[in-house]
Formats: C-alpha cells, structure tokens, sequence
C-alpha cells in the first residue's frame, strides 16, 4: 500500500480528475482542446489547493505516447502529488501498452502507483490516508478494464463494457480486512467504468415522468426531479449508464464489507449525478476538458474532501470554457 499523510486538524482534499483523453495531435503547442485541458487542471489545481490528484481513467489513448507523457507533465506542473487508475481507452493497446506507459509514469517522483496483481489487470493498488500514523481513510484504485463478453437472455453473445471480475473483488475484501485490522474504517473506490448499482441507484432516485437529458445542472438538485429520500443527490445524466449490462457483484461485497462509502467513477462524459444509495455515495466525476466528446458546460473536477473519520462530502467544481455560456 501506498501512504499519503493527511495534516492534523486540516481537511485532505482529493481532486478528482477524469476522462482528460487527448490525443497526440491534440498536445500540440497551440491547439485550442490542449489550451481547454491545461487551463482546466492548473485552474482547478491553483482554486482547490488538493492534496492529491487521482484521475479515474482514459487519461489518453492507447498507443498515443506524446499524449500519456504530456499529461503527466502537466499533472508534475502543479506540484501535487497523482495518481491514474486505466480506463477503456488505456487498456485497448493490452498490457504490454499500459506497463510502457507504467515504467514512463514511475520516473515521475509526484505519481504514485503500484502495478498490483497482473492477474486481476493493470493498477489495483491502495492509497492510505493516515493522520498521526493512523489511517483514516484509503482510496482503492481499480482498474475496470476494456470489453467483456455478455450473454443475453435469449442467448445472444455480445462485448460489452467491462467489469469488476471475480478475483478483484477478493483482492478488494483482502485490501478491506487488511485496512479494517489497522483500525481504519473508511475508503473510496476510484474506477473508470461505473459499476451496475449505479443504474439500479438511478433507477431508485430519479423522479418517473421526467426526461434526464433535460435537466440543467442548476436544475439538478433538490427534490425537483429526485424521489423522496433521494433530495441529497445532485447533478445530471445526459448519456445512458454505461457499465456492464448485469450485476458484477461488486455492490454486494461493498456492503458485505460495510467500509467503502464512496465509489467514484468516470467514462459517461456527460453524466455527473451523485446518489446515496444504500448507504453509499456513487458518484461520477465532472470530465476534465474537451477529449473525444464533451459537453463544455460540464468541464473540471470532483473533489472529495476527507476528515479524521473519512470522506465528508463529494462536490463537483466547475471550470467555465472561454467562449461559452
């Protein structure tokens, strides 16, 4: 596991940053995406003060090099600490492709990252969050791969978006016990493609009779367009969920465990919402600037802010486009 220390009596402030995905010709010097990008992560970066960056996924494109070693420059330009989980996009080039992009990344003194069990993917790792020696709370980075066959009710076969497979989830209740025996009682789960309970929460929190594409971020708060017992959740869905299409398991061990609150992931460009459900927040992270789609009223970052008992809140915070509404 890695350690980060939290300062005693000060907040750790964790910004999430996701689906920044350029590619190699979109780092050129002058090109307006790279202008988006970079404006977006060091305005967050100078607003916020994190003390640490995650990025949950599809940082570029697979084989794109220029692009994977621009990033990490300008995640260095901040001097806060980061650390990548991979998403789709990363892992499409296989394995040999991202530890290429692995043994690039640890030269970075600021990035923090531990290759995991190749068994079960690419980074799975533990980050601790410790006050005075104690952990006070642990990200649990997850790599949610690329593709995964599926088999419908009728017999069709497909590939599908992929999921938490079966030996993660026991390396997950592993990291957990292990956490749990340290007298640590709370995590977060930071991954690139959502889990299945986030349908199933949306399902749950969501007011029948209104179209999510029409909400407006001003809009989607409050009990306007969320069921009774949902009022705490926030943000908007504009693209459909998309993880795999039956339920992995991973929500169950979530429970069974009793100890991650928070599950923050990205890969819907367009969707932000936020919904406790069943005790736990599933969230999707604020996309940061304009990689492959994008809707510029939804760029910059998800920060979630951790005290000496765990994750407080999760908040979005907005960076406004030059030349938008």
């Amino acid at each position: 596991m890695i350690s980060i220390k939290k300062t005693p009596g000060r907040d750790f402030l964790v910004l999430n940053l996701s689906d920044p995905q350029l590619g190699d010709g979109e780092w050129e010097a002058g090109h307006p995406n790279r202008k988006i990008l970079e404006n977006c992560v060091k305005t967050l970066a100078d607003r916020i003060r994190p003390d640490l960056i995650t990025v949950s996924g599809d940082l570029a494109w697979a084989g794109n090099d220029l692009a994977y070693d621009a990033l990490a420059d300008l995640l260095d330009s901040t001097g806060i600490p980061w650390a990548p989980v991979w998403g789709n996009h990363d892992n499409q080039g296989g394995p040999e492709k991202v530890e290429a992009v692995v043994c690039r990344y640890l030269t970075h003194p600021l990035c923090l990252y531990e290759r995991g069990p190749a068994a079960i993917g690419n980074g799975n790792y533990v980050i601790r969050i410790e006050e005075d020696g104690r952990p006070v709370s642990a990200l649990i980075m997850m790599d949610s791969h690329d593709r995964a066959p599926y088999v419908n009710e009728a017999g069709e076969e497909s590939n599908e978006w992929a999921k938490l497979i079966p030996p993660q989830l026991d390396w997950y209740r592993e990291q957990i016990a292990a956490l749990a025996a340290d007298g640590c009682s709370d995590s977060a789960i930071i991954l690139h493609i959502p889990i299945y309970a986030y349908r199933e929460a949306f399902r749950a929190a969501f007011r029948e009779g209104i179209d999510p594409k029409t909400v407006l971020p001003a809009d989607a708060d409050g009990d306007g367009c969320w069921n009774p017992g949902y009022e705490s959740s926030f943000g908007v869905l504009w693209e459909g969920i998309c993880s795999y299409p039956a339920d992995e398991g991973a929500f169950d061990a979530i429970r069974a465990c009793g100890h991650t609150k928070t599950v923050v992931a990205g890969h819907d460009h367009v969707d932000n919402c936020v919904i406790r459900y069943e005790g736990v927040t599933l969230a999707y992270s604020l996309k940061a600037g304009p990689g492959c789609y994008w809707d510029p009223r939804l760029n910059g970052g998800t920060v979630l802010t951790i005290g000496e008992s765990g994750v407080k809140s999760v908040r979005h915070e907005y960076v406004k486009v030059e030349g938008t509404e």
